[in-house]
């Protein structure tokens, strides 16, 4: 009898063995994964790059309301085929650095953006249009950028640590 975790146990799923067997499986599902995450990550940087003042004649919460459905679509996309990538070698994933440290960037991020919701953006009819940012507001837009950034760099780094 071996003891197997409960990380190994997961990768002997009907599907994980599949996504490690299949020739096409796990490329398909990271390629669908890294679409997902060039459409959130694309909205996250449009959006910050807005607060921080470019392109200051588009009104931030038009573009706001304009992005978000994009992020939040882009995550249907992401969640479920990260998922079945970290299915597939579960074990190895929760022991590398690359990955443990993506994951708490994206915690991070996923912080940082509600922080900025319920905090700088509640005033964003004052600085909407014509009108710099305020400090915090810029504070979370340059956080937020340095995170993606972070996180994507960490996503490639997976493969290679």
């Amino acid at each position: 009898m071996t003891l197997e975790t409960p990380l190994e146990r997961l990768q002997e799923v009907a599907i994980a063995v599949a996504m490690r067997e299949s020739l096409w499986l796990y490329p398909v599902v990271e390629t669908a994964h890294i679409l997902g995450f060039i459409v959130l990550v694309g909205a996250v940087v449009m959006f910050d790059l807005r607060v921080l003042g470019l392109s200051d004649r588009l009104p931030v919460r038009k573009l706001g309301a304009h992005l978000l459905p994009w992020s939040a679509a882009s995550l249907i996309l992401v969640v479920p085929t990260g998922l079945l990538m970290f299915l597939a070698d579960a074990a190895a994933l929760v022991s590398n650095p690359a990955f443990i440290l993506k994951m708490v960037l994206l915690l991070c991020a996923g912080a940082n953006a509600a922080a900025f919701h319920l905090g700088a953006y509640r005033s964003v009819a004052t600085w909407d249009m014509g009108m710099p940012s305020p400090p915090a507001a810029r504070l979370h837009a340059t956080v937020s950028l340095l995170l993606w950034i972070a996180i994507v760099g960490c996503g490639r780094a997976i493969a290679y640590v």
